[in-house]
């Protein structure tokens, strides 16, 4: 009995993984247990080669259809790939009662006749929807179903009435036992931060420089939703401009409602070797948890940790090695708590990462420096495409000017759907 137990290793038991093997690898025969090793860079790998993202905002004038196919158009082009070359396609898109028009996964064919008839497929994994479809286009690549896979992710927001919008989020939470928490999503991760101060102190201070901090990365990226610098003193502090929200958490802790769409073109190794720039996936992985929050300690992030060990460990770097990161910031505690489950600090101590400034623009880790949903917005389905387009820029010396970080060589991104129950970590390089 043979059974799959990790990237590149076939049998059924991990004991022998460590074992020295050859540069072609080799089989060990243990009984009635089979270890087949197979070199990675033997495997058919995925390539961002070409992408597009449209600002982040209210945007009156579009609709879901037109979105997609602005981002969708866009992206082809700047990858300098026809329709017709495109082998399969990708849609992320929460929706959840924001747009009247679902089965969406065929608009994205409206953005060039010779799409028709191309396998796509509409997926979902609540915050998380946008890195569920790269991954989802990653794996069709790596599993010789495709050469080259047009991504889209896409949301419309804004169209939708206030109360209505807190009762569409609150379904990626487990309705049995959280449908009546005050707030919507906010108030879920309200009472995650009361708890967090009540275990490990007030952390009122780190979440005011979080949210000052990405703010102010947010003046230099130009797709973002809120491009002010509000400063810490205005982050910290009650006012009428700041109100507070949900327990501990204002105004300014919460990440913003929007409307965008981002895209991006993957193509197997061969295809990214003839295109004129690629970012390839030295190392994914994604862990899902428990939905109830009954169910798991909520101030840890475990399977938010996993993930970034998996991940880490599959690209063979540390996180010491990443030159950025671009994390999942839906709310300011949040992040707190993803410091901890990256391993940038122990459990409890996050707040020393914005504190002695680790994660600034100009630190030893940057955390979200395109602003992150704080600032940049958070279109649901469209925030992990654009996480990774953003990503991507950086590897290749193209982001913004002024969100540039100095020698790109490593990105890390970290994409959450609900309280940590879908988490998604891509490790992405610069492969040409």
């Amino acid at each position: 009995m043979i059974g799959l137990t990790s990237p590149g290793f076939i049998g059924l038991s991990s004991h022998r993984r460590n074992a020295r093997l050859p540069a072609c690898g080799r089989a060990i025969v243990q009984a009635d247990i089979v270890y087949l090793h197979i070199n990675q860079e033997k495997a058919m790998s995925a390539a961002i080669v070409g992408w597009a993202h449209t600002p982040f905002g209210k945007q009156d004038t579009e609709t879901v259809e037109s979105l997609i196919v602005r981002v969708a158009t866009d992206a082809l082009v700047d990858a300098g790939i026809t329709a017709d070359q495109v082998d399969e396609i990708v849609l992320g898109h929460f929706n959840a009662g924001f747009s009247a028009q679902d089965f969406t996964a065929s608009l994205v064919l409206q953005a060039d006749p010779a799409l028709r008839f191309k396998p796509a497929t509409r997926v979902e994994n609540a915050c998380a929807t946008g890195s569920a479809a790269v991954h989802q286009g990653v794996r069709a690549i790596k599993a010789g179903a495709a050469k080259v896979v047009l991504v889209v992710g896409v949301e419309q927001m804004t169209t939708t009435p206030g109360p209505e919008i807190g009762k569409n989020l609150l379904k990626a939470s487990y309705l049995a036992q959280e449908s009546d928490v005050q707030g919507g999503f906010a108030g879920v991760f309200g009472k995650i931060a009361s708890s967090y101060f009540q275990r490990h102190g007030d952390q009122s201070d780190a979440l005011a420089m979080i949210a000052a901090k990405n703010h102010k990365n947010g003046v230099d990226n130009p797709y973002a939703q809120m491009r002010k610098d509000l400063g810490y003193a205005f982050c910290r502090d009650e006012s009428e401009k700041n109100p507070y929200v949900a327990g501990p958490l204002k105004r300014t802790d919460c990440s913003l409602v929007s409307d965008g769409a981002a895209a991006l073109v993957l193509a197997d190794e061969e295809t990214a070797k003839t295109m004129r720039r690629a970012v390839g996936f030295r190392g994914m992985a994604h862990v899902q948890d428990f939905l109830p929050l009954s169910r798991r300690d909520i101030l840890k992030f475990e399977a938010g940790a996993r993930a970034w060990q998996q991940a880490l460990a599959n690209a063979g770097v540390a996180l010491d090695d990443l030159s950025f990161v671009e994390t999942h910031d839906c709310f300011t505690i949040a992040e707190l708590l993803e410091y901890e489950a990256m391993g940038l600090t122990k459990e409890g101590d996050g707040a020393r990462a914005i504190k002695e400034g680790w994660t600034q623009k100009d630190g030893k880790l940057p955390v979200n420096v395109s602003g992150g949903l704080k600032a940049k917005g958070h279109p649901i389905g469209a925030t992990g495409v654009s996480m990774h387009v953003l990503s991507a820029m950086q590897l290749v010396g193209e982001a913004p000017e002024g969100m540039q970080v100095k020698d790109a060589r490593l990105g890390g991104i970290f994409n959450m759907g609900g309280a940590a129950v879908a988490n998604y970590v891509s490790v992405l390089e610069r492969v040409k």
